[in-house]
């Protein structure tokens, strides 16, 4: 399966000839996975195996699931009214207001109390759980293409962001040179003005720069660099789960970006990791609602 985003929506709907089951699914990113229903207790029974049914597709996400059923238009509450117990019931009333000489006052809303209702038979029941099933079914895959449809989208965002970091990152691996030269330089003109009050060694002045320069050389981040874009692009174009691969590779990028910076002293490469490290946050945001 392609990339998804955590961020998505679907919804299903099953009917028979007495009820509408309609179910709406609403999801958004999470580190883990967290399920809540809201719904009668009438589909309590199948929770667990709805909840199943769900993880088997999705790995990550907050999912909020709203499960609701209607009788169709044909239908009316008073469809459910047991006319055996609402006879046993007058028959019952008449004898008493007979006996007590009290006015009996009915109204046909009074039999719309559950204990006036035909006792939930069985295989109705079943049925009723089935077609719950079969929308939550169709709920799964409309959110499963709306995520789909999202990732996309965050990809083409984080490859974007992805190639103005690179951009920036040129800049800089054109300009190793020229800042290892300004050092070089810079440190060679403070000696020579020092020099005409001091005795310099030279061999060991060459001896500094030398030990100077490598550590303020970048080239070992910029490798570091290449091969965690490489594994980036990698990542964008895989079918497996990235969010958290993405998470860990921005951190990398960061520190090697970090490092770079602090060994400038040049304006034009200073500036260039402050947009590097833009991209990367902006690569980060995104990637945090992948799943």
């Amino acid at each position: 399966m392609a990339i998804q985003s955590m961020t998505g929506f679907g919804s299903g709907e099953a009917s028979n000839d007495e009820y509408t089951v309609t179910v709406e699914i609403k999801s958004v990113n999470h580190r883990f996975k967290d399920v809540r229903f809201k719904m009668s207790s009438l589909f309590s029974s199948i929770e667990l195996d709805l909840k199943k049914m769900l993880l088997n597709v999705f790995k990550r996400g907050s999912f909020d699931i709203y499960l609701s059923y209607k009788r169709v238009d044909t239908k009316t509450r008073f469809d459910d009214i047991d006319e055996t117990k609402v006879e046993a019931f007058l028959s019952k009333a008449k004898s008493m207001a007979q006996a007590s000489g009290v006015e009996l006052q009915i109204s046909a809303t009074d039999f719309l109390r559950s204990e006036f209702f035909k006792d939930v038979d069985e295989t109705r029941n079943e049925t009723t759980l089935g077609l719950a099933k079969e929308a939550f079914a169709a709920a799964i895959e409309g959110l499963k293409e709306s995520r789909l449809q999202e990732g996309s989208k965050m990809v083409d965002v984080i490859k974007k962001h992805r190639q103005t970091y690179e951009e920036n990152y040129k800049t800089i691996s054109g300009l190793t040179e020229t800042f290892q030269n300004h050092v070089e330089d810079k440190l060679k003109k403070r000696i020579a003005d020092m020099g005409k009050e001091l005795s310099v060694d030279e061999p060991r002045f060459l001896q500094e720069v030398v030990y100077y320069m490598e550590k303020l050389d970048v080239h070992e981040e910029i490798n570091r660099i290449d091969s965690h874009l490489q594994k980036l692009d990698s990542l964008l174009s895989s079918n497996k789960e990235v969010g958290r691969q993405i998470d860990f590779l921005v951190q990398e990028l960061n520190r090697e970006t970090n490092t770079i910076g602090s060994k400038s002293g040049l304006q034009e490469i200073s500036e260039a990791v402050v947009q590097m490290k833009v991209q990367l946050e902006k690569i980060r945001e995104q990637g945090l609602n992948l799943e």
